[in-house]
């Protein structure tokens, strides 16, 4: 396995960092709950689990740094629902989400949803059809794009998401342990967890690697991981948000293709996104570079695309360029289900672009199954 370093280079630099590091910690021989993936998804059910049981002890492993995956490399969109539509017994991901955060906030005295930014004026669905009568976009790309709906979601920064989150598990007592890669689990009467530098025992695991790690949780089968593709312009004027028809500040995204998406980011620059990289057939997604011949014909061809959208945009630089996993299903329905080797063992994950939100929701719904208070969805068994 090659070093985070060499990774981040392949995947390329998001516009935002993860400020934050865990205090080191000795190593427990065993824990009541042990979380694999340091992301939102382990991040929100450590904390979770810990609010809830604070008698319980609750360790957190992260095969690299806090956030490395999926949810430091995300665009920020936050989207309501799953990419499967509303499923029996969901809820109100949106307001969950909101009263999770309040509630672990008050319990960590952590300011999440200000430190990370979450804004939510709903989002525009755009296509290349009939839009609203006087919709605020109108850009030329095969076809012109206008606004044709308006959703439920917003925006938020990933970065300080995944600190406020890991600020908020550990002041709650959750041990966080960075550069411990799980090589196997031992799925005896209690789960014996082989990592990088050691070993410990658990009485309930939860598994959140999303995209990364599908042996280990099952998952090699019936689900798909890419790298999806997004880059970052340096800040313009509010006079040029404007002019493009951003001056709301909605995230938007296609509902036909070619596919776009982005969102205005707090400091005026302009996250765009699309396309979709694959490994090769005897890799894996932490193998896929960025900068190969394929990528960069793609980012290349986006950032002309995007240029082209309308006059004025000829000469917009881009900063930042990179690539984040992102895991789907056969059905495009989250993953959320019992190990296939144990009961003890939950796997969360294949959000399908819908993971800002649903994470740290469903994040919190595992950490209440584990506590064996609530029971775990039909919808999200692995088949």
């Amino acid at each position: 396995m090659s070093s985070p370093q060499a990774q981040l280079d392949r995947w390329g630099q998001t516009p935002w960092a993860i400020d934050f590091t865990p205090a080191r910690h000795p190593l427990p021989r065993q824990a009541d709950f042990v979380v694999i993936g340091a992301g939102f998804t382990g991040l929100a059910a450590a904390a979770s689990l810990r609010m809830m049981a604070p008698d319980k002890s609750v360790v957190v492993l992260e095969a690299e740094r806090i956030g490395h995956g999926a949810s430091g490399r995300t665009g920020g969109m936050v989207l309501a629902e799953s990419a499967a539509g509303e499923l029996p017994g969901l809820g109100d991901v949106l307001g969950g989400l909101q009263t999770i955060l309040a509630e672990v906030s008050r319990a960590a005295d952590v300011p999440i949803i200000e430190r990370a930014g979450l804004s939510l004026p709903g989002a525009w669905e755009i296509a290349r059809s009939s839009g609203f009568p006087e919709s605020p976009i109108s850009w030329n790309d095969s076809g012109t794009l206008r606004v044709v709906n308006e959703v439920p979601g917003g925006t938020l920064h990933p970065g300080r998401m995944v600190e406020a989150l890991a600020r908020a598990a550990e002041k709650l007592g959750a041990t966080v342990i960075e550069n411990a890669r799980v090589e196997r689990v031992n799925w005896r009467e209690k789960a014996e967890i082989l990592f990088a530098g050691g070993r410990i025992s658990a009485g309930r695991v939860l598994l959140a690697t999303n995209g990364l790690s599908l042996g280990l949780s099952g998952l090699a089968e019936n689900t798909h991981p890419k790298l999806t593709l997004a880059a970052a312009t340096a800040p313009v004027s509010d006079e040029e948000i404007a002019a493009i028809g951003l001056a709301q500040r909605k995230p938007f995204y296609t509902v036909d293709f070619p596919y776009l998406w982005g969102r205005v980011c707090a400091d005026n620059s302009i996250v765009w996104g699309a396309g979709l990289v694959g490994p090769s057939d005897l890799g894996d997604v932490e193998q896929v570079d960025i900068a190969s011949d394929e990528p960069a014909r793609m980012f290349a061809r986006l950032e002309q695309r995007i240029r082209n959208l309308r006059p004025g945009l000829e000469s917009l630089a881009f900063t930042h360029r990179w690539g984040g996993p992102i895991l789907f299903r056969d059905g495009w329905k989250p993953v959320f289900s019992q190990h296939p080797e144990s009961r003890e063992g939950i796997v969360l994950g294949a959000y399908a672009g819908h993971g800002v939100a649903l994470s740290t929701y469903l994040g919190h719904w595992a950490a209440e199954a584990m506590l064996g208070r609530r029971e775990l969805p039909s919808w999200g068994r692995i088949e």
